[in-house]
């Protein structure tokens, strides 16, 4: 039995490379390993603080609710606790042991502070449907990038049936408001440029990134964004951006087309990112390592992405003008 976050860490790095070629098994260690990691911290927490004084479950958001990690993630997580009375103390003590905890484990901490540590992310079921509902009324760029973050979430330990309450709360909301999907079009609707005029690829040109692809933002984004739209409208909960194919596809016949196309950029990012060393360099891909077939595949992957996301942005702004 496992005793310590030095001795966690040990277990990655003998288990990671046995796990790296193979999206699923890679993504089910993950969870193993931050399970393990959250019931280690509260422990070592229960002993300073004393049990945990309500119910509660630790979620987990970004690619890691997506079940979409590489070989290395940063963090994206929250809690949701039961109870009116002033219990934040105790979650929030709890969330930033968790945080340090998967630190020390090998998970960056997040740089936008999405993390259990940080009162946005760590709330009462109440206080979390009031911040749910707050976020879609302001419907400003930075609530509502909040409010898609939140969604594409996944309960790791704890009441499952919280989480499911919180989002159900946003599908009634996005249900009596149609026109807040236009909004939530234009939070997702920059999309980088990945392939030129010429069909050249559109590497970055200046700095540590210079020559690279930025696979998250370029490649990637364009479909979980796609399928996180379809999910809100369809009131699908699950965070996976496979799930919500597999969902969506009989709603959606467009959709059929580009899932095989997403299972190829998971193998694609697993195969050439699988020896890289920290989570920045997992998101990058140096072209000039990529063989001539291999640029081909990379480019109409990007093109794909951007197919989809292009399609499902006329078909979502149609319906809800209706």
């Amino acid at each position: 039995m496992l005793k310590s976050y030095a001795e966690l860490k040990q277990w990655r790095q003998r288990k990671l490379n046995a796990v790296s070629t193979d999206h699923r098994k890679l993504n089910l260690f993950h969870d193993e390993l931050i399970r393990e990691t959250v019931q280690m911290a509260a422990e070592n927490l229960r002993g300073e603080w004393g049990n945990p004084p309500a119910p509660f479950s630790f979620f987990l958001m970004g690619s890691a609710g997506r079940f979409e990690q590489s070989v290395w993630s940063d963090q994206d997580h929250g809690i949701i606790y039961d109870s009116h009375d002033n219990c934040q103390a105790y979650f929030l003590r709890l969330g930033a042991e968790i945080s340090h905890a998967l630190t020390l484990v090998g998970y960056e901490r997040c740089e936008g502070g999405v993390m259990a540590s940080n009162p946005l992310w760590c709330q009462s079921v109440h206080a979390w449907k009031t911040q749910i509902t707050d976020w879609l009324t302001e419907a400003s760029w930075q609530s509502l990038r909040h409010f898609l973050t939140f969604f594409d979430s996944r309960v790791l330990t704890g009441e499952v049936h919280y989480l499911n309450e919180l989002k159900n709360k946003g599908f009634t909301i996005l249900q009596q408001q149609p026109k807040l999907y236009f909004r939530l079009v234009e939070n997702v609707d920059f999309i980088k440029k990945g392939v030129g005029v010429f069909g050249q690829l559109l590497p970055e040109q200046h700095g540590e990134k210079a020559g690279r692809i930025q696979l998250k933002q370029t490649v990637l984004f364009p479909y979980v964004n796609a399928m996180r739209l379809l999910a809100l409208k369809e009131r699908i909960e699950s965070p996976s951006t496979l799930s919500r194919f597999k969902e969506l596809r009989t709603m959606y016949s467009f959709v059929k087309g580009f899932e095989g196309d997403f299972i190829q950029l998971l193998e694609f990012r697993l195969h050439f990112r699988k020896e890289a060393q920290s989570y920045k360099e997992v998101q990058l891909i140096p072209i000039d390592t990529l063989s001539r077939v291999h640029k081909q595949e990379l480019k109409q992957l990007i093109k794909r992405g951007q197919k989809l996301f292009s399609e499902t942005k006329t078909i979502v702004e149609k319906e809800c003008s209706s």
